[in-house]
Order: structure tokens, then C-alpha cells, then sequence
């Protein structure tokens, strides 16, 4: 449940949501939409969304009063709702780009990995030009987290939540929230006791609603509290209120929920009472049985025993999403909570115990993240034989089950990364996280469709690397990295991170790391059209395969460097360089290869003037790639060899290569998408 807006938890509560109150503010608020803005009193249309805005303590139902302006404004709005947080509960500002990325997903629309926030803002403003949507944004920190996501687009509406004033927007007037009005607070209340308790002193009943303050979330508690005791009066927890001591120094607005929180820690158990202390360091406010189980040490079945409880208590919200494969849900802690909580595991706990559960909580993911990806292993692989090996909670039945777990989870696994590397004293464990999240990653979506999430989880572990003073670490990061910077267009960076990893390889006195990088270099100029600079890079990432004895990568370079010869028009040079790689490829065996090299040779020879010359090479390449079985590259080839035919005059040899290449693919269309194929390459 969260705020006003109730999912009933009580011992015999109903199973609808429920909103309560707030008729004044929502009528107000649609009001807003219609009143004239600025740019319309002064003749011009309004050239962006109108922005309302709701402000409020956390705790006084900002978001539900949001959640139900657009939940009754749906209709007005064809192209849907599109929300977005900009604060996680424990009151870390969501980066901007998170934001954006998590806006554009909605939209399903593709962000490329590595895009800074104003590009990602661009498209998410570019996408709302078009639409005609409600955009919610929920707990804004300041108008610098709001701004930028604003369509230029009057068709689509805003709605804000925060704290306090948006500063800097304009033609904004804020809806500011208090406390319930008593009616609508004893309705909340009665959610929780039944009508039979507040009909027969109706006084305790606004006694409570008065004790606190009216807001939500304090009702909620105190409800939860009574719900739990069907025995205790309304009158006995109005009491109870009144004796709790007051601290001074806590701001007047924030005492009701404090107390009523009092009210409900002190109610717990001991174990139930620690758990939920622990429950400030879950990741981004996010907490299943697995997280509470790991932060206790308890069983998997006591901590979602105890979650369920503090659910009815009004402590966590639920997530709303569908139980997962062992029927365990997922909660969320209220942001006005987690203070509190930190504020006790503070005074209550010792710092090496805090220190250790952490661990323990990590060390749990990290299992479940393998376990995760194992799962995608044949039967029969090590990788399976280990999985068997686990307890029955850390298993999946399957990889759908697995694939829906980190999909669901996947905030949270990110969230629990940023606060590892964070941490700074768990520097093994986080590394080992970050490593297994990305293999899970890519075993279930594949590097492609994963390289959003992957960027960053690639960026925190050069940050772990770089702190620990790891150069190999530092250097497959940024390799990985650069990668993808190449692979979305920014070639500029990915190029100054190859440096940085050739640098760091050389410090780790890393061969493996320093030659891919070297040949990335090469590779980076190559697609920046300087073919000097690529083929200089390209020939020292040869010396040093040459030197290693490394026949396969030494072929493969010279490829390479083929090809930079023959985009600067040096085809001697290009011309020699195929013919080693020819040559590197038939030492080791690898007769598609050695077909492709000749037929690059072919091609070399074609443009330099030799056409007789590179029909005989492009003849030894077909009969390499028939020698080698590959049908598709066989066929490819021959199509080369017909179009060489066409252009030496000898259409009747040309249409018996074509006609033979049909025969191997079997289909004209395939043979359509060869001759595309042949002429990119």
C-alpha cells in the first residue's frame, strides 16, 4: 500500500484498492489544467506541456494523489501514462540518464548504450512531441530532474512530485498537501479496525486521526497496529500516542509518523525488529524473502513470513508484480521510512554486524545471479552439475523462470551493484557481483540487448578497478567499454578508452590485453577514414602476435591490415598482405578463411588493373571454399566470380556461376541476400 491510496492488508480486509479524501486537491488540480497559462494570457500558444505540481512531506500521500489524478485523467490522454521516478527511497537522486532510459523503455523505444543525458533527453522530448500522454514524474528532487524531460508538446500534461517548490520552471502552482481532513482519515482507519470499533467511540477515532496529523502513512501504521490486535481499542492506541515521547529536535511536520512508526517498532519482536533495521541496506529500497533471509541469516520461508507481516503493518509497500517462481513477492521500503531504520541500525547495531550482513546479502545475489545463468547450460555441463549442487531456493526450474526472476529483479541486482562498488570495503564481493550480473545478462538477452545495463555495470567495475589499482581488471573494463562506445557510433571515445586500455594492459603487462587493444586502435582510426594511422596500428599488433607464436591472430592482422592497404589505394602493399594472410590461414588449417583471403586477394587485384589476374585467385577461392564445404560462402563466391566474368566480357560464363550458386542455396531469395552480402563485403 502506499499513502492514501490503499491496497487493504487487515485480517479481513477487501481485495480492491481504495482512495480516500483529497476531493479539494484533485478538484484543484483539474482546475490547473484548464486555467490560462502565461503564454496563452499573452496571445501565444503555450509551447510545452502544462506542469502541475504536487508537494508534500513524504508521507502525506503525494504519490497516491498523483497515481489517482492520472489514473482519472487516463481517458484524456490516448497515448497513455508514462512514469517515471527521480529519487529512490533512500534519497540518492536517480541520475538523469537512469531516468531518461527508463522513460524511453516504457515507449519502446531502443537507447544506445553510453548516451549521455541530454542526448537521452533529446529522444525522450522527441518521442512526446508525438504523442499525447500523461507524464508522471514522481519524487522530484528540484527543477534541474524535471526540466529537461519536458515535451515540447502543449497536447501532453505533466504532473510533478515534490517536496517542495519547482524553482525555474515556469507558470507552475504547486498543490500542497497536509494533513486529511477527519473524515476521510477515520474512512482510512476503518480500513484496518472495521466500522464496529470507530462507530462505538468515534471520538478516540478523530483523536487518532488528530494524533497523526492526519497523515497517510501514519494512519496506515496505526491501522496496521490495530488490525493486529483485534482486541485493543481505538481509544487505547489514541493513548498509547499521547504517551510516546516527543524529540524536539525533529521538525513539527514529521513527529505524527515518527510516533506512529514508535508505535509499530516497539510492537515488534526482537528478530522481526532487526530485520527490519537490516532492511535499510536492502538495494534501492527493494526487499524479498531472499534479501531479508540473507541480511538475518533466517530461513527463506521465516523472512517472507516476516515481510508479509510488516506488509499488513503498513511497512513496506508492495511492488505489484506477480510473485515469483517460489511464490515470494517483492516490497518495497517507504522512502520516509528508510531514515529511521538507518537511524536505528545506527544506534542498535554494531558496525561489523551491518558490515557482515551486507556481505552475507551480496554473497546471496551473487549465488543467485549464477544460478541464474547456469540454468541456460545444456544438461550435462559443469555449469549444470554445480547448479545441482545448490540449496532448492537458490534453483530454477527453468530458464523462463530464470529469465522472468532477473527481468523482475533487475532494479534491484543493479541497485545492489552501485551500492557494492559504493561501499568501497567489499571491493571482492562487488567485483564477483558485477561480474555475474553481466553474465546473466548476456546468457538471457544477449550482449546486444543488454548493452544499456551492461555499460554500466562495465563503467563500476573500472571504477573498482581503478581505486584498487588492478590494471587488468581496468583494462577489460575499458576495453569492454570502448567496444561498446564503437558499436553506438561514438568512435572518438571508443578510441581514447583503447588507449586507456593499452595503457593499462601494459601496466598489468597484460599480452592479451594490450594486443586487442592495439588492434582496436587500428580499428578505431580505420572507421575515422585515417588508413595511415590504422595500418601502423594494425602492423604493431602483428609484431606482437608474431611474436607470441600466435598463427591464427597473426593471419587475421594481416587481413586487416589488407584492408587498410586497400582503402588507401596501396594495393601492392594490400595485395602482399592478403597473400601472408592466405598463407597464415592455410598453416592453420582454416580453409573458409584461407577462401575469404583470396577472394579479398581477387578483389585487391581488380582494382588495381589485373583483371585476369583476379579471375584465376577468385577461381582458388571457390575451389578453397568448396574443399572447406561451405555452401553459402561457396556460393557468395561464385556470384564474385560472375560478376568478374561480366565485367571481362564472358556473360555465358558469368550465368553458369550464378546458376550454380542458385543450386547451393536452393532459393532465389537466398541467393538475393548472398549478392547483397558480396557486395558489402
Amino acid at each position: 500500500m502506499a499513502d492514501q491510496a490503499v491496497d487493504s492488508v487487515g485480517r479481513a480486509g477487501a481485495a480492491r484498492r481504495q482512495f480516500f479524501g483529497r476531493q479539494r486537491e484533485l478538484k484543484s488540480l483539474r482546475a490547473d489544467i484548464e486555467r490560462a497559462g502565461l503564454n496563452t494570457l499573452s496571445g501565444r500558444k503555450a509551447p510545452r506541456a502544462r506542469v502541475l505540481l504536487i508537494a508534500g512531506r513524504p508521507g502525506s500521500g503525494r504519490s497516491a494523489l498523483a497515481g489517482e489524478l492520472a489514473f482519472r485523467l487516463a481517458g484524456n490522454y490516448p497515448d497513455g501514462v508514462l512514469r517515471a521516478r527521480l529519487t529512490e527511497p533512500g534519497g540518492r537522486r536517480v541520475p538523469m540518464e537512469s531516468a531518461a532510459r527508463e522513460l524511453l523503455d516504457s515507449l519502446g523505444i531502443a537507447s544506445p548504450p553510453g548516451a549521455d543525458e541530454d542526448e537521452l533527453t533529446e529522444m525522450v522530448r522527441e518521442a512526446l512531441a508525438e504523442r499525447r500522454m500523461l507524464l508522471l514524474l514522481d519524487d522530484a528532487g528540484d527543477a534541474e530532474q524535471v526540466d529537461p524531460l519536458l515535451p515540447d508538446n502543449p497536447d501532453c500534461l505533466a504532473v510533478a512530485v515534490s517536496q517542495g517548490p519547482l524553482t525555474g520552471i515556469p507558470d507552475v502552482r504547486p498543490c500542497t498537501l497536509g494533513g486529511m481532513d477527519a473524515k476521510s482519515a477515520i474512512e482510512l482507519l476503518s480500513t484496518f479496525t472495521g466500522s464496529v470499533r470507530i462507530t462505538v467511540d468515534p471520538q478516540a477515532a478523530e483523536s487518532v486521526a488528530e494524533e497523526c496529523g492526519g497523515l497517510p502513512a501514519a494512519l496506515v501504521l496505526v491501522g496496521g497496529w490495530l488490525a493486529a490486535r483485534p482486541r485493543a481499542s481505538v481509544a487505547d492506541v489514541a493513548k498509547r500516542l499521547r504517551g510516546l515521547p516527543v524529540e524536539e529536535e525533529q521538525p513539527s511536520g514529521t513527529r505524527p509518523l515518527a510516533r506512529a512508526f514508535r508505535l509499530v517498532y516497539e510492537s515488534l519482536p526482537q528478530s522481526a525488529a532487526r530485520i527490519l533495521r537490516l532492511l535499510a541496506l536492502a538495494p534501492g529500497g527493494f526487499a524479498d524473502a531472499h534479501t531479508a533471509s540473507a541480511l538475518a541469516g533466517s530461513s527463506v520461508s521465516a523472512a517472507q513470513s516476516t515481510l508479509d507481516d510488516f506488509a499488513a503493518l503498513g511497512l513496506l509497500h508492495s511492488v505489484g508484480v506477480p510473485p515469483d517462481e517460489t511464490g515470494a513477492g517483492q516490497y518495497m521500503v517507504p522512502g520516509w521510512l528508510l531514515p529511521m531504520l538507518r537511524a536505528l541500525m545506527e544506534t542498535e547495531d554494531r558496525p561489523t554486524e551491518v558490515q557482515v550482513a551486507r556481505a552475507r546479502m551480496l554473497e546471496r545475489t551473487v549465488r543467485q545471479l549464477q544460478s541464474c545463468r547456469a540454468i541456460t547450460e545444456p544438461d550435462g555441463s559443469p555449469a549444470r552439475k554445480k547448479l545441482a549442487g545448490l540449496p532448492s531456493a537458490l534453483r530454477f526450474p527453468s530458464a523462463p523462470a530464470a529469465a522472468a526472476w532477473l527481468s523482475l529483479r533487475l532494479p534491484a541486482l543493479l541497485a545492489s551493484a552501485r551500492v557494492a562498488v559504493e561501499d568501497g570495503g567489499l571491493d571482492t564481493l562487488a567485483r564477483r557481483l558485477v561480474a555475474a550480473l553481466v553474465r546473466a545478462l548476456a546468457a538471457h538477452r544477449g550482449t546486444e540487448a543488454a548493452a544499456p545495463e551492461l555499460y554500466g555495470l562495465h563503467q563500476l567495475v573500472l571504477g573498482v578497478a581503478e581505486r584498487r589499482g588492478l590494471h587488468r581488471e581496468a583494462a577489460a573494463a575499458l576495453l569492454n567499454l570502448a567496444d561498446l562506445d564503437a558499436q553506438t557510433g561514438r568512435t572518438e571515445a571508443a578510441l581514447a578508452r583503447y588507449r586507456a586500455a593499452l595503457d593499462a594492459g601494459r601496466a598489468a603487462n597484460d599480452p592479451y590485453a594490450t594486443g586487442r587493444a592495439m588492434e582496436s586502435v587500428g580499428g578505431a582510426y580505420q572507421e575515422l577514414g585515417d588508413w595511415q594511422r590504422a595500418a601502423d596500428w594494425y602492423g604493431r599488433a602483428l609484431a606482437q602476435r608474431q611474436a607470441r607464436g600466435e598463427q591464427a591472430d597473426e593471419a587475421r592482422l594481416y587481413g586487416r591490415l589488407g584492408t587498410a592497404h586497400t582503402y588507401a589505394g596501396r594495393y601492392g602493399d594490400a595485395l602482399r598482405s592478403w597473400r601472408a594472410a592466405v598463407a597464415g590461414y592455410r598453416r592453420v588449417g582454416d580453409l573458409p578463411s584461407q577462401a575469404r583471403a583470396l577472394s579479398e586477394a581477387a578483389r585487391v587485384q581488380e582494382y588495381a588493373g589485373r583483371p585476369e589476374e583476379s579471375l584465376h585467385t577468385c577461381k582458388q577461392a571457390v575451389d578453397w571454399a568448396r574443399q572447406a564445404g561451405d555452401a553459402r560462402l561457396q556460393a557468395a563466391l561464385q556470384l564474385r566470380l560472375a560478376d568478374t566474368l561480366d565485367r571481362l566480357g564472358d556473360p555465358a560464363a558469368a550465368r553458369l556461376h550464378r546458376s550454380a550458386a542458385e543450386r547451393l542455396l536452393g532459393t532465389e531469395g537466398s541467393t538475393c541476400e548472398i549478392r547483397s552480402t558480396s557486395a558489402k563485403d
